[in-house]
């Protein structure tokens, strides 16, 4: 019974975004993992890791093990432990916390390189705050959504960027340092994307006014994905706002489709009941 209370309690705190403490706990755990991400950034300095190296160290460790308590915390209070440490926040949780143990392990002068690319993989933790935003939720949702069109989109790029790829292959040639048919593509996505590196340039007429219709071709189709997501941004906005309507009900008389910041029933006038608090877990 106690063991049951603790769970359910550390399981509210946790998960429970909508109460004090799960709020309070939200805020407590982004600024560290903030703080844990700064601390990783300055360490890749040179001259503040010869002076400070051994603090940086020391908060690292500290860290490490504030995020190892709370990934085992989640897995104790998780009603499917398993579905969350194959979850994608799961993953990342792991991630975040498992190459300051294999730094211990990957020892020596030839391993250096290794660690340091370990080291890297700490910046998971900023992934992490993605869960405690739901707007965030909504955008990855929207992206989720719009994902076919975008393939469909992405797809059209890549046959236009082998179209003129393939042409200033053919108009320019190597002498003018479109040596292959991938180096002119990389100069076609370079172009198409308004970057513009210089460090390859057509040199004839005809592959100029390639270039042109080319440079034309991306202002004309950089707006599309944006125009993909916008619209599955405010589908989802809609979707989002229909449910909570759906859902927000009068205890008095039952009644639904009531706006989620109303606080009076319109059909009774009876103040509407606030909203449960969260209990799901991830």
């Amino acid at each position: 019974m106690a063991a049951s209370g603790l769970r359910e309690k550390l399981h509210t705190i946790i998960f429970g975004t909508d109460t004090p403490a799960g709020k309070g706990f939200d805020l407590v755990l982004i600024y560290t993992i903030l703080l844990s991400v700064a601390t990783v950034m300055l360490d890749s300095v040179a001259a503040i890791h010869r002076t400070y190296g051994n603090w940086l160290y020391a908060l690292e460790w500290a860290f490490t093990l504030l995020f190892t308590v709370e990934y085992f915390v989640r897995i104790y209070i998780s009603p499917r432990p398993l579905r969350y440490i194959f979850s994608f926040y799961g993953l990342v949780d792991l991630l975040s916390i498992v190459p300051t143990y294999l730094s211990i392990f990957l020892t020596g002068a030839s391993y250096l390189l290794i660690i340091r690319l370990l080291r890297v993989l700490r910046i998971f933790r900023v992934l992490k705050l993605v869960r405690y935003s739901e707007e965030a939720n909504m955008v990855i949702r929207t992206i989720f959504q719009a994902r076919r069109k975008i393939f469909v989109f992405l797809w059209g790029v890549i046959v236009i960027s082998v179209v003129f790829g393939s042409l200033m292959f053919l108009v320019e040639g190597p002498e003018r340092g479109f040596t292959s048919i991938p180096k002119s593509i990389y100069w076609v996505v370079v172009t198409i994307t308004t970057v513009g590196y210089g460090d390859i340039t057509p040199q004839t007429v005809f592959g100029q006014l390639i270039s042109t219709v080319a440079m034309l071709t991306g202002y004309s189709i950089i707006a599309i994905p944006t125009g993909i997501v916008s619209a599955e941004f405010i589908n989802e906005s809609h979707r989002m706002r229909e449910e909570a309507r759906r859902t927000n009900r009068c205890v008095e008389c039952g009644r639904p489709g009531h706006e989620p910041d109303a606080r009076y029933c319109f059909s009774c006038g009876n103040p509407l009941a606030e909203p449960a608090p969260s209990t799901s877990g991830s």
